[in-house]
């Protein structure tokens, strides 16, 4: 069951229904967690056991630690989150590229032995309700949160099925106060969900699904087929479809939120629209950058140890962070390019490199250079191996005379250039601004005329149904 279906949308408007029954407010809590559960269960049942296992776990661990005083005892607790957490991600998401890769080291070594690479069913979502979960403890431990106290308020904190399976990765104290309030029925309120949630279906459907990922898909399949200029358009077009994809996701979730009565923080502020690395990422996924940041850039050290410490904290997280995003070494290598350079950048800010510029021309070098990093990283995020990778980087910098076009035709190159055209502009005209904020500005007619448009957009769009990028993750 995913956004973009019928299927949802059924869902939804019973999951409204139920919501704002005249019922006590505890029981309307206790609903959806329920409809959560159901949303879960509709990928594959039986993986709802390791949701319930780690709620359990953790709730116990928080209570356990805010009334523990014994260090050493607290310690042990934060670990055991750990354990099981990490544990059920590592097996269920990495088991079978360790096994691929001791297998190959053993090859290696002539060692005549080999283990069964065979994987289990990734369960949708764990990426996110583990980190959430995880935090929670952290948290409690740290001092920074108070231990929830009712398991069923604790149980909805992750289940809550707007964000259960791509996030945003939301953290308790932000999250568990909203339940102290019952949700009321406000038309305003399931009118600014829905635009939201349109505005993001509109992302997802027309922009990523409908217009990018076609050529996309076309270009990374055919990576020895390609000239020149197709490379450069399937890659500008990954670019958008990534984003168009994972910030609609992301939109429609707090939509989706907000219909219910809940406010979940904002994933992207127009990353594309980034003056540098670092603001890329102040910008990107920020839920998960920020999550990186705190429970481990901060616990290895972040910027409090030497110079030199500090780059390698930063090049860890980095290589981790792009790891979280699947079992391949091509994830890793993408992490560990927005790792070096980031590293580049905290070298060049402190050499002062560009300091005497004049404000505008620092502005514009620093967007294009880290539009064009972000770009080149995506090839490896994209690429299904290094050799199909290695292949576009190689036609995407290479002769700047071939920009010829073979694959992909030159209908769809331009389909595919105007779009993720349209897609920078817009985050540029977001940099400094919110979607509640445009609104206001719009006035409702004129938002009313907009929605009226999207919602025509996606009811035509003759693009494939596809599930939503990160879900894999």
């Amino acid at each position: 069951m995913i956004f973009n279906s019928l299927a949802f949308a059924v869902f939804l408007l019973a999951a409204l229904t139920i919501h704002y029954l005249p019922l006590p407010w505890p029981i309307r809590k206790v609903n959806l967690t329920l409809l959560g559960y159901l949303f879960y269960a509709s990928w594959y049942p039986p993986t709802i056991v390791l949701l319930w296992i780690g709620t359990l776990f953790d709730w116990s661990m928080g209570r356990m630690l805010e009334h523990s005083k014994n260090e050493l005892r607290r310690r042990l607790m934060v670990f055991g989150s750990v354990v099981l957490n990490v544990g059920f991600l590592a097996y269920f998401k990495y088991i079978g590229f360790l096994i691929e890769n001791v297998n190959h080291l053993l090859a290696q070594a002539s060692i005549n032995f080999s283990l069964n690479p065979r994987s289990p069913a990734l369960p949708v979502g764990i990426s996110f309700y583990t980190f959430m979960s995880l935090s929670y403890v952290i948290d409690v431990y740290r001092g920074k949160t108070r231990a929830v106290k009712s398991l069923p308020d604790f149980a909805l904190f992750l289940s809550f099925f707007p964000h259960l399976v791509a996030g945003p990765i939301i953290r308790a104290h932000d999250f568990v106060p909203q339940l102290a309030t019952p949700k009321s029925f406000s038309w305003d309120r399931i009118s600014w969900g829905m635009c939201l949630l349109a505005l993001g279906l509109f992302e997802k459907v027309v922009v990523a699904d409908g217009l990018l990922a076609p050529i996309a898909d076309k270009v990374f399949a055919a990576p020895a087929e390609l000239h020149g200029g197709d490379t450069v358009v399937g890659v500008l077009a990954f670019s958008g479809q990534i984003l168009c994809d994972f910030a609609g996701y992301s939109t429609c979730a707090v939509g989706v939120a907000a219909s219910l009565g809940f406010r979940l923080p904002e994933n992207f502020y127009a990353p594309y629209s980034a003056r540098g690395f670092s603001d890329f990422w102040r910008r990107w996924h920020v839920s998960l950058s920020s999550w990186l940041r705190d429970y481990l850039y901060i616990s290895l050290g972040g910027n409090r140890a030497s110079p030199a410490r500090t780059q390698v904290n930063l090049l860890l997280t980095m290589l981790i962070g792009g790891l979280w995003h699947g079992p391949s070494w091509t994830f890793v290598v993408w992490g560990g390019l927005h790792g070096f350079y980031l590293i580049i950048e905290r070298g060049l800010r402190a050499a002062r490199i560009g300091a005497a510029w004049p404000p505008a021309l620092a502005g514009m070098a620093a967007w294009g250079i880290t539009q064009a990093g972000v770009i080149l990283a995506w090839v490896f995020f994209r690429a299904a191996d290094f050799t199909t990778a290695f292949h576009l980087v190689r036609k995407l910098i290479g002769s700047p005379v071939d920009r010829s076009l073979g694959v992909v035709g030159l209908g769809e190159a331009i389909i595919a250039v105007a779009a993720v055209a349209g897609v920078y502009l817009a985050q540029q005209a977001f940099r400094h601004r919110t979607f509640e904020g445009q609104a206001d500005l719009m006035g409702r007619p004129a938002l009313a005329a907009v929605i009226a448009v999207l919602i025509l957009a996606i009811a035509t769009s003759s693009g494939n149904d596809r599930a939503f990028i990160y879900f894999q993750f």
